[in-house]
């Protein structure tokens, strides 16, 4: 099968079906452009899930991973590798934490917050430690982090689920302490500073405040997942900044290594030495092309200026759509417009997975999530052009899909 057909085969009978994949397939790309095997160009709004934050084919990045490549690509965790020194370095820097753990993915790193906060529960003598977690949310598709996520279509048919998570809403802090009342065995709080799959549901920052306020009451781990909102998306290195507090353990993954794959668990000193030897480990986290990868992108991040540039073009983005979609707003077609730098949500009032052919369709690549929300999070490299571009193909297709819809 060439890769021809391939574009126009809505799945191979070789590779399991486990994605409802659009009939194309990319080729290659430039910043925020791809295109594809038929030589259509498409508008990258979708940046491989937040996961290409310098875009495609970025001057800088690429000859350092080919430098990389060409040195060392793999060597195990039998031997330190130079650059986990300096990314954790890096990381360490910029979060106010004090030790990374590395991995590949951010269903791993999420795991491996679980892990931590467990065994937190056990060091102090909690047979059952229990963590809470929250409706909507999204941490992975393991076994444990399906169970701590709030999405019971992606959990049928995989039960039984783990058994330790406490569920509650959204944005109450009375629903966290009448949850939690007079129950000895809470160990964590486990949260997406905006929740991704969730809708792009952010949290508000005095809900965060409060929750950093319970955790140190109660001798709690606070555990905020930005494995999507975090890296630059929303304008600052990690989306709970914004509220002025730390957490105690912080999965990352996605934008860390443009597209490489990378994850992290960034600890602070209340959880920063709870793993030991033997207690957890990875084959291919921390190798030294991720490690390569995640440096670069960092610092080509702060030379291009690429925090505030997701924070000047988002806002600028945000604007648009909501100028565009004004009358969507004002009749309720559309329910609202949320998200932070180049994180971003459009909430329909009705299911609009229609909406992600027609926007490839018209050269746009976005995604839907939550049913009804459209999400954009494109490269952090994103220009006011292209915004106002993501606007005049997208807002058509919503507006016209909302009136045929009626």
């Amino acid at each position: 099968m060439t890769a021809a057909t391939l574009a126009a085969t809505p799945s191979s009978p070789h590779v399991m079906n486990t994605y409802g994949r659009l009939p194309l397939a990319l080729t290659h790309g430039q910043g925020c452009r791809v295109w594809d095997t038929n030589g259509r160009e498409y508008l990258d709004a979708l940046g491989g899930i937040a996961v290409n934050t310098l875009g495609h084919n970025h001057p800088k990045l690429v000859p350092a991973l080919q430098d990389q490549i060409a040195k060392l690509i793999h060597c195990s965790n039998y031997y330190h590798v130079t650059n986990q020194e300096v990314l954790a370095s890096m990381l360490v820097e910029r979060s106010g934490l004090t030790n990374v753990f590395f991995c590949s993915t951010g269903l791993e790193a999420n795991e491996a917050a679980l892990k931590l906060a467990r065994k937190f529960g056990h060091d102090k003598g909690i047979d059952r430690p229990e963590i809470v977690v929250y409706d909507k949310a999204f941490h992975g598709r393991s076994i444990a982090t399906l169970s701590a996520t709030g999405n019971p279509k992606v959990q049928a048919g995989f039960g039984p689920l783990v058994e330790g998570f406490i569920r509650v809403p959204v944005n109450s802090i009375e629903a966290l302490k009448a949850a939690t009342a007079n129950n000895p065995n809470v160990v964590a709080v486990f949260l997406e500073a905006i929740q991704g799959e969730g809708g792009v549901q952010p949290f508000h920052m005095d809900y965060l405040r409060e929750v950093r306020a319970l955790c140190d009451e109660r001798d709690w781990l606070l555990m905020i997942d930005e494995v999507q909102c975090g890296m630059g998306r929303t304008g600052k290195w990690f989306a709970h900044q914004w509220a002025g507090i730390q957490p105690d353990v912080m999965p990352l993954a996605k934008g860390l290594g443009s597209g490489v794959p990378i994850g992290a668990v960034v600890a602070g000193p209340k959880a920063a030495q709870i793993f030991q030897p033997g207690n957890h480990g990875t084959t291919f986290g921390g190798n030294p092309l991720s490690m390569r990868a995640g440096v670069e992108t960092i610092r080509i991040m702060e030379e291009e200026g690429l925090l505030d540039n997701a924070a000047k073009v988002g806002a600028h983005l945000k604007a648009g759509l909501e100028k565009a979609l004004s009358l969507e707003l004002a009749n309720g077609g559309v329910k609202e417009i949320r998200g932070q730098g180049l994180m971003l949500g459009i909430e329909l009032s009705k299911p609009c997975g229609v909406l992600l052919q027609q926007a490839a369709d018209a050269g746009l690549l976005m995604s839907v999530t939550a049913d009804t929300v459209v999400r954009l999070v494109p490269p952090l490299i994103l220009t006011t052009t292209e915004a106002d571009e993501i606007v005049s193909i997208l807002c058509p297709l919503i507006s016209n899909f909302l009136k045929e819809a009626a």
